[in-house]
This record gives structure tokens, C-alpha cells and sequence, in this order.
């Protein structure tokens, strides 16, 4: 992955709202998330040089039980709050599929996670043509050892994509 970058620590008070976005029922942080997010002079510029905007796909049995994906409710508020509301964002909604389920990361090590999520992310058969040379943007709400983020980045790679970057809401603090 060529580059990521947060708007906050995922430390509080971020933490507390991400939990209430992620596990509460409260898809409506998005648009402050991606405000607050948008004030970061590098995010900025990663969506205006993205070929293509990607959220991060959940498992079908947690989008079920969530009702929602927060990241894709983050790229659709990214979208309608950037600057430049001329420019059209190619956001591919389904460009990545989760092959299965893996147990939660949470009290897992960075090793653990990594081995945990290696090829559970695939790029959507029907999608591939997309990635071809191109500079993709994975949206996340939140990394912490950058275990999904890889994982998800060597899939889009292995489909054809050029680069990827990141952009995620809150990441953890290096000495954190």
C-alpha cells in the first residue's frame, strides 16, 4: 500500500464515537466523520488523484447484523461533502468481496491478523477491468495494525490495480 491517512487517533474521545458509527446503530456520523476528515490537506488530495474510491467490505453476517457498512456510509459522505462537487468519484461499491468468515480481530496480535485475514479479500470477478493500471483508495473507519487494509490492498493489486492508498477516520498511534 502506497500511503494511508487518518484524520484522528483512535484514542478518546474518537473512540467512543466510532463505537456508536460501528457497533450502536448510528450510520449518521458519517457526514462529520468525513468533514472532520476532509480538513486533512492529504485526504483531500488522494481523492482527487483516485481512479476509483473503495470502502471496505464487511461479512455478510455482520453486514446483516449491523444493517449497514460503516465504511460505505463514509465514502458516500466523503462524496457529497468533498470540495470539489464537480468532480465525479468513481466509488465502486462492490469492487471487493469478503471470501468467508474469520473470528474478530479485536484480541488478536498483528501477526494473528495478518495470518487471520490473508486471502479473505478477493476483487469482484465483474470488476477486475476497472483496476487495470489504476490508483485505487480503500475507505475505512478505522485501522489499527493495517492487517485489513493489506489484505484488502494485495487483492486489488492482484487484479490489476497500479497503487492503492488508504484513508480511514481514525488509526492507532504508533505508540499506541
Amino acid at each position: 500500500m502506497r500511503s494511508c491517512v487518518a484524520a484522528v487517533d483512535y484514542a478518546y474521545p474518537w473512540d467512543e464515537l466510532i463505537a456508536r458509527f460501528k457497533f450502536r446503530g448510528e450510520p449518521g456520523w458519517a457526514g462529520p466523520m468525513a468533514t472532520l476528515l476532509l480538513k486533512t490537506p492529504a485526504a483531500v488530495g488522494l481523492l482527487q488523484t483516485c481512479n476509483l474510491v473503495v470502502p471496505v467490505p464487511l461479512t455478510p453476517t455482520r453486514l446483516a447484523r449491523r444493517g449497514y457498512n460503516q465504511s460505505w456510509e463514509l465514502v458516500k459522505a466523503l462524496c457529497r461533502a468533498a470540495p470539489d462537487t464537480s468532480n465525479h468519484y468513481n466509488v465502486l461499491s462492490d469492487a471487493l468481496v469478503r471470501l468467508g468468515e474469520v473470528p474478530d480481530q479485536h484480541s488478536l496480535t498483528r501477526e494473528q491478523r495478518m495470518r487471520n485475514l490473508q486471502g479473505v479479500f478477493a476483487a469482484h470477478p465483474l470488476r477486475t477491468v476497472q483496476f487495470n493500471g489504476a490508483h485505487v483508495l480503500l475507505v475505512d473507519d478505522v485501522t489499527t495494525t493495517g492487517a485489513t487494509l493489506h489484505s484488502a490492498a494485495q487483492a486489488l493489486l492482484k487484479a490489476g490495480a497500479q497503487q492503492v492508498s488508504a484513508l480511514v477516520f481514525a488509526r492507532t498511534a504508533p505508540d499506541g
